[in-house]
């Protein structure tokens, strides 16, 4: 049998890892903030709980702050960030910033999502939260192009499950689905918050025939990712990784799969997995013994994400890197992820198939491309022309 390595020629070095065109569907908005900018914001928003006021420290606490292995603990550490957005000109920064970050670490396209409810304390309402990042997230492409990288980035906003405001929200995306809003989601704790309370939210947005996605089969379970398909609907799993609890490997490498990870895999329901994430909140206890190992040999529509780049010190580059060192990927497999989320991504059909064939291919491609000259040239004794 042809190992991977063997089959595509090379593992990819984290330069060409971080060249890859990428495509991101689960990053938080609240959980991405540069350190240097909470600061920033902290000082000039009189915001005075920062456990840390030095950049490089405070980054540091955040990581280690969730680094804990719970999820209500990991969760927490959004008090700060979420403290310093609450005025238009902090959300048109963060939004900026997120697409100038994303875009220098090969994002292509992204779908960042954030919750509009938490960001009204300094006196904003609910549309001029929505209008301020759109405005940010455009900005941040504009600089980006500027810089001679493209990207594109669609907002999901997202309910919390703890309250009561998820038809307002649900609401409130399909007012501006045509202004930059792809998507609705529900977020925060699930023990004790089961989707199906917000049942309302799925139904108009189903009537509405918009699109959204669920946290769900992250910390609670299978009944959480039953609930959030089989009751409400959900077009993509936000995270997903615990349908492996219904997969019964067998000592000979077969695998027995249960009626719901079957239809999850049958249905091509997407798995919005973030490695590094699930490893901080308990999730999985290593990069090897990750569930994505499975999952991806299992061929379910796996996809990689980095959930919170801020508090698990992360980038899509790094996810991939990760991934690459615990298995052994390639640039094959770097692109069968990539597509995977693009298939997935809440835009018209045509301009996710233009992304995949115009750009994504293309791209890695491209890259391909560049070790083949390599090994030519190291068969042969010159030396490779530099990119």
């Amino acid at each position: 049998m042809t190992s991977q390595t063997e089959r595509t020629g090379t593992t990819p070095s984290p330069d060409q890892i971080r060249r890859a065109p990428k495509v991101l569907l689960h990053d938080h908005l609240d959980g991405g903030l540069r350190p240097s900018t909470v600061v920033d914001l902290a000082r000039e928003a009189g915001y005075a709980h920062l456990p840390e006021t030095d950049p490089g420290k405070l980054g540091l606490w955040f990581r280690e702050a969730a680094d804990s292995g719970s999820l209500e603990r990991y969760l927490e550490t959004f008090s700060h960030t979420v403290g310093v957005m609450q005025s238009r000109d902090a959300l048109f920064r963060v939004a900026a910033e997120c697409v100038e970050d994303l875009a220098a670490d090969g994002v292509v396209y992204a779908e960042v999502r954030y919750a509009p409810e938490q960001h009204l304390d300094g006196g904003l309402g609910l549309e001029e939260v929505v209008e301020a990042v759109n405005e940010g997230f455009r900005e941040g492409e504009r600089r980006a192009g500027e810089a001679g990288r493209r990207i594109r980035v669609g907002a999901l906003l997202t309910a919390m499950r703890h309250a009561a405001r998820s038809l307002e929200i649900a609401e409130l995306a399909n007012r501006h689905r045509d202004e930059g809003v792809v998507g609705f989601d529900i977020a925060g704790a699930e023990a004790g918050h089961p989707p199906t309370r917000h049942l309302d939210a799925f139904e108009y947005l189903k009537r509405e025939n918009n699109h959204f996605t669920i946290h769900a089969g992250e910390a609670f379970g299978l009944p959480s990712i039953w609930q959030a398909l089989q009751w409400c609907g959900a077009d993509r799993l936000g995270h997903g990784v615990r349908i492996v609890d219904d997969i019964e490997p067998a000592e000979d490498g077969t695998v027995r799969l249960g009626r719901l990870a079957s239809y999850v895999r049958d249905k091509r329901i997407p798995l919005e997995l973030c490695p590094s994430s699930n490893l901080q909140t308990g999730a999985a206890r290593s990069y090897a013994e990750h569930p994505i190992g499975l999952l991806r040999r299992l061929h379910f529509r796996v996809t990689v994400n980095t959930d919170n780049r801020l508090m698990s010190g992360t980038s899509m580059s790094r996810e991939f890197e990760h991934l690459v060192e615990a298995f052994g990927y390639t640039l094959d497999d770097l692109q069968w992820f990539s597509v995977n989320a693009m298939k997935s991504a809440f835009i018209p059909f045509d301009e996710r198939l233009a992304m995949i064939n115009d750009v994504i291919k293309p791209g890695y491609a491209g890259l391909k491309s560049e070790w083949l000259f390599q090994q030519t040239a190291s068969t042969s004794g010159s030396t490779p022309p530099q990119t």
